[in-house]
Parts: C-alpha cells; structure tokens; sequence
C-alpha cells in the first residue's frame, strides 16, 4: 500500500468516515483497480489516509469511536463477500484478486484480530483438558442463564422492534451457512462426511423451498420487508458486522481450521435458546408461523447439529490434532464473546427503533 499522510492534528473523531467509505466503494466499481491505483496513485489518499487514522486509532491506541469501528467494519465486509457468489452483475466481481484490496484486508485483519484476542487468555487454553472443557461449554450454553439481551428479546421486544431484529439478522439469514461451504472442500474423510451433511441440512437438501435462508425470507416476506441480501446494510451494528468478518477470518485460512470449528460448535450450541427468544416474542406479539419459521426450524435441527459438532467433528479432531486441539476451545471462545457483544449491540439498536 502507498504511504500515509496523515495529519498529526487529526483526531480519530474528527474524520469524516462516510466520504472515505463512498471514495473506498467507487474505487470497487474500477474494472481494473490495480493498474488504477498505479497510473493514479492519488485516487487512494483520501481512503488510504483515513484507513491509516481508524486502525491506529482503534486497534493500537484503542480508541473507543463507533464511527471509526464502524467504517472498519463495512469495508473488511466489502471485501470478504467477493469470495461468496451473489448471482448479480459478474462484473462485480473484476477486482475480487485485487492486490491493493488484499493489502487492505490484512491490514485491518492482522491490527483488528490482535485487538480482540486481549480479550481471550490463549495461553492458559494450551494447559487444557480440551474434550472435558468443550462439553462443559456445550452443556452450559444449551441451556445457559437468560441474559438480559435474551430477557428483553422475549418479554419485551414490540412489533417494531421485532421488524428492526429481522433487518439487522437479514444480512446474514440470506446467505447463512456460506463460511461452511468454505472449510468442506478436501480430502474425504468422517469429519468432512459430517460437516457435508450439517450443510445439507442448512441447504434443505438442495431443495430451495426447505433451505434455512427461504424460511428467513419468508419471514420478511410476511411484514412486507425487502427480501434483497443487504438490503439493511446501513443499519447493521459495527458489532454484528465483526461477527461476520470473524467467520471470514477463521474459514477463509486453513490454518485457522480448528478455531473455525470451535467457532462453529458454538453457533450450533447457543442458536437454539438465543432462537427461542426470538420465537417466544413472535408467538407473544401473535405473529404467524410464517413471521417466526426460520426460527423454529433452528431451534429444532440445531440441537441435533450441536451434538453432531461436539461428538463427530470436535471430538474426533482433538485425537487428530493432539498439540493444536486447544484451538478448538479458543474458537469457541472467541465466538462466544463475539456473539454476546454482538445480541448486546442488536438489542440497543432495536430499543432505538422503538423510540423513534
């Protein structure tokens, strides 16, 4: 990436994050964003500059600015989703190897992980006894305590409140389980087998009417919202975006495969008593199965899937990988936090809503 000129008597408070997003996402829109960058090298100073101020700002003097996560946060989206297919305009797609966008990927990855794994004690996982640490995590999150989040969602949560819940959790029940059609390609063999047929089940057996994201979108469909992926982008929290990233982070990386399925083993763990929340006020608010399938359909295959993860997947890669399988509990750790920070986030944007 080309120098920073960054003002020394600029503020990461002070900078306007919206111009630099609008300048990052035209320069996506280049059919050829690398020879761009290096006939006119100046069309990325503004982007380049800003970029520079919220990662040192955030990540190293660990500035709490919720502008700055935020613009972090869409831009590392914008460049993971390229490797998903959205069946839109291949052109989209032109810069999806782009050197300057990888340079920017891993500039922010490298500074954001290194920030959030303070929150996680890696060295004392490495003393572990992995497999009795994982079932005592599974067993507390299948049925953990309710957190006020949790609390709020199922008694309290309005109708309108509950559109704004729908919103947000959009840009990601379109398109879920796509990190794990990310992790399955390789070699044969059990563990590949189960994660195969957990992916089945999330694509409803190749029949679109059955696939978990069609339940999502008929959900939409019966409060008439936009069924379009991303459709809610701007609204979604800077918390509930690295949610996302991290899944890209952990599955995009083979070396990172064993925190992907901690990471993995979690959502299939927690979903069900975080979905029953969210089902519970459907039923309170007197919506129809349609306004709280996707819902129940998680609540009753991902018990199933949580097992499946913890005894056919977790278990059998902790003999595999006896020096490495600590990673296992880092990865679910990890989402854990991710996931409580991200429910926190979710459940203030939707009392805001309800206070407009």
């Amino acid at each position: 990436m080309h120098p920073m000129n960054v003002s020394s008597c600029q503020s990461v408070d002070e900078v306007d994050y919206c111009e630099a997003e609008k300048d990052f996402t035209r320069l996506l829109q280049h059919e050829d964003l690398d020879r761009k960058i290096d006939t006119t090298p100046k069309c990325v100073e503004l982007f380049e500059n800003t970029l520079s101020l919220a990662v040192s700002g955030v990540y190293e003097e660990n500035i709490n600015f919720s502008k700055a996560h935020l613009f972090l946060q869409r831009v590392l989206y914008r460049i993971n989703r390229l490797k998903l297919f959205w069946y839109d305009d291949l052109e989209n797609y032109a810069n999806e190897n782009s050197a300057f966008l990888f340079a920017v990927r891993t500039k922010i990855d490298s500074a954001w992980q290194g920030w959030e794994a303070r929150a996680t004690d890696a060295n004392s996982l490495k003393q572990i006894d992995v497999e009795k640490a994982l079932r005592k995590r599974v067993a507390e999150d299948l049925d953990p305590e309710p957190s006020p989040p949790g609390l709020f969602f199922r008694n309290e949560m309005s109708s309108v409140g509950y559109r704004r819940l729908l919103a947000i959790s959009s840009l990601d029940g379109l398109v879920e389980a796509s990190q794990l059609s990310r992790v399955i390609g390789g070699v044969g063999n059990e563990v590949q087998a189960m994660l195969t047929k957990i992916l089945l089940e999330e694509y409803g057996g190749g029949k679109l009417a059955r696939k978990h994201t069609s339940f999502f979108a008929a959900m939409l469909n019966e409060f008439e919202m936009n069924t379009k992926p991303e459709a809610y982008f701007e609204i979604v929290p800077w918390e509930v975006l690295a949610n996302i990233n991290h899944s890209f982070t952990v599955c995009e990386r083979k070396r990172n495969f064993l925190r992907y399925i901690g990471s993995l083993l979690y959502f299939e763990t927690s979903v069900p008593a975080a979905f029953q929340n969210y089902k519970i006020a459907g039923e309170r608010l007197g919506f129809s199965q349609s306004a709280i399938g996707y819902w129940d359909v998680h609540i009753k295959e991902d018990i199933r899937h949580g097992q499946w993860m913890l005894n056919d997947v977790a278990i059998p890669l902790i003999d595999r990988y006896k020096n490495s399988a600590w990673e296992i509990v880092l990865g679910y750790d990890q989402q854990r936090f991710f996931s409580t920070r991200a429910s926190q986030a979710v459940a203030r944007s939707v009392r805001q809503s309800e206070n407009v």
